[in-house]
């Protein structure tokens, strides 16, 4: 099929929506479709098979585009759509895919050019105003429910990346199927780092022996940093051997983290390692004894769950839906969302060396086994089903997407 594919963020970028985006390429061009990716003029082009990527002019003032919401994004959005007619004026498309916000014009371009809507939902946007203090603007947050319903009823199918997502779909629209497609631990199937680089990595790090507790993502509040860093000052009165290992963040953000550190009197128990590939950042992971997700807002399930499941750590993360779609006690270490219990838990998981090392087997198995290229392929498969001739030929009283 011809799919034009419509993503409004900066691709490609090591963070949240674009690494689902990406994995979502790379399973099209293997099954064979041809993809125009269209997004934002900011990111990294990354190459497939039949895949095509298509940006909007050059905004000079616009260097780079922050996690969530922001008051900038209208206007590359603008852009987007004035781009997207100009791609479905010259070509046929069979489907229109979209994600985040460019579903609010994806099913209105997919009416007017009388072709299958797509709606890949990775977050609720209205609950996503809310946890990046847009909450105030009730009528903007009323406006993006009223996007939102309009979306879901008049899309042809609709993924979702968890549970909770799921249900929210069903409740608007009992009429849509939509299709989980939870995401891939990014760096499957490469391996596991050599222990040659890990001891290097070691060194670059002056860890001297220290126990790492490793964290990896973005630095936005939702993310639970402060719960994390309040918890850390807790667990180096109890085992000063313990080394804090931060991948991620801007520049700006680990600064301001700096500061924090040097407050809480922790500085030499941190190491901030910055933005790296999703290849290096299996690196870190190697390294830990233990992986941590400290989230405290937020329904969607972290990208990072994924690669932590698959790096067979032991993950220690609060009891959030955000985190108990996917961990459960058998796989991962779950504490209350307080300095307090992550403090402890950290501290139990630091003592118990049997316990770290059962959850982490376990939780390797359980990713293995849930979160493979076959069973994401098998997904993607379904979602566009839809538009097989020979399935709407033999099959006519299946129940339609739609």
């Amino acid at each position: 099929m011809r799919i034009l594919m419509i993503a409004p963020e900066p691709f490609f970028e090591p963070r949240g929506t674009p690494l689902s985006i990406y994995q979502r390429l790379q399973a099209l061009s293997t099954l064979g479709h041809h993809v125009d990716l269209l997004t934002y003029h900011i990111g990294k082009d990354v190459h497939f098979p039949n895949v095509h990527i298509h940006r909007i002019p050059h905004v000079p003032f616009v260097k780079e585009i922050k996690v969530g919401p922001s008051w900038i994004k209208p206007l590359l959005d603008l852009l987007l759509f004035i781009k997207a007619i100009g791609l479905l004026l010259t070509t046929k498309y069979d489907v229109i895919h979209t994600h985040e916000e460019a579903a609010f014009f994806g099913v209105f371009l997919a009416w007017i050019f009388r072709t299958r809507h797509i709606y890949d939902m990775h977050s609720s946007l209205p609950r996503q105003l809310k946890n990046f203090n847009f909450g105030n603007w009730s009528p903007l947050v009323r406006l993006f429910e009223i996007l939102e319903r309009i979306t879901l009823r008049g899309s042809d199918a609709v993924i979702t990346i968890g549970a909770d997502l799921e249900l929210l779909v069903k409740r608007i629209n009992p009429n849509v199927n939509p299709l989980m497609v939870e995401n891939l631990p990014f760096f499957i199937g490469s391996g596991h780092p050599q222990a040659e680089q890990i001891e290097s990595l070691k060194e670059d790090l002056h860890l001297d022996g220290k126990s790492p507790i490793v964290y990896t993502g973005t630095f936005e509040h939702y993310q639970g940093l402060d719960l994390l860093f309040d918890s850390a000052a807790i667990v180096m009165k109890e085992d000063p051997d313990v080394c804090f290992v931060l991948v991620g963040g801007k520049q700006q953000q680990i600064e301001k983290w700096q500061e924090r550190a040097v407050t809480l009197g922790i500085t030499d128990h941190v190491r901030f390692v910055g933005t790296v590939s999703p290849e290096e950042a299996a690196h870190y992971m190697e390294l830990a004894e233990i992986l941590v997700s400290p989230r405290v807002d937020g329904t969607s399930v972290p990208l990072k769950i994924y690669s932590y499941l698959y790096a067979g750590k032991a993950t220690i993360a609060t009891s959030l839906i955000a985190h108990t779609q996917v961990l459960n006690e058998d796989i991962a270490y779950l504490v209350d969302p307080t300095r307090e219990a992550l403090a402890e838990g950290i501290l139990r998981l630091l003592q118990d060396q049997n316990l770290r090392k059962r959850l982490g087997a376990n939780a390797r198995i359980f990713a293995e086994a849930r979160f493979n290229h076959e069973n994401y392929l098998d997904k993607m498969k379904q979602v566009y089903r839809f538009n097989q001739p020979f399935i709407e030929a033999k099959e006519k009283t299946a129940p339609a997407l739609k």
